[in-house]
């Protein structure tokens, strides 16, 4: 499935940003979606995912403040971003896997199949 993140952005400490995952051409339904993030010179992080049964999970740095959803169509999924902090400057990927993941392969890159092209969120203090 073909990827495309957007809702990046400049944001000050504390506000909120949106970013959307959609599908090209088919719907989410059947797949888990995972967002990660990329800072400079650091490895890729699990941010969160919702699973094809629409259950989510969540990376303890960001638990409370982000969440994800799907739309009615399933064909986007949502990443609401509030609370922003400087350490959550990054550039955010989502990816899809076919099926349920387990909680396990959730946090790990190479589970998913399909990346996005990356969206920018820069926060500043």
């Amino acid at each position: 499935v073909q990827l495309q993140a957007s809702g990046g952005g400049l944001v000050q400490t504390g506000g909120s940003l949106r970013l959307s995952c959609a599908a090209s051409g088919r719907s989410f339904s059947s797949y888990t979606v995972g967002w990660f993030r990329q800072a400079p010179g650091k490895e890729r992080e699990f941010v969160g995912a919702i699973r094809s049964d629409g259950s989510t999970s969540y990376a303890e740095p960001v638990k409370g403040r982000f969440s994800i959803s799907r739309d009615s169509g399933r064909s986007t999924v949502a990443l609401q971003m509030n609370s922003l902090k400087p350490e959550d400057t990054a550039t955010y990927y989502c990816a899809a896997a076919l099926g349920r993941l387990i909680t396990s392969r959730l946090s790990t890159p190479k589970s998913y199949d399909d990346w996005g092209q990356g969206t920018q969120v820069t926060v500043s203090s």
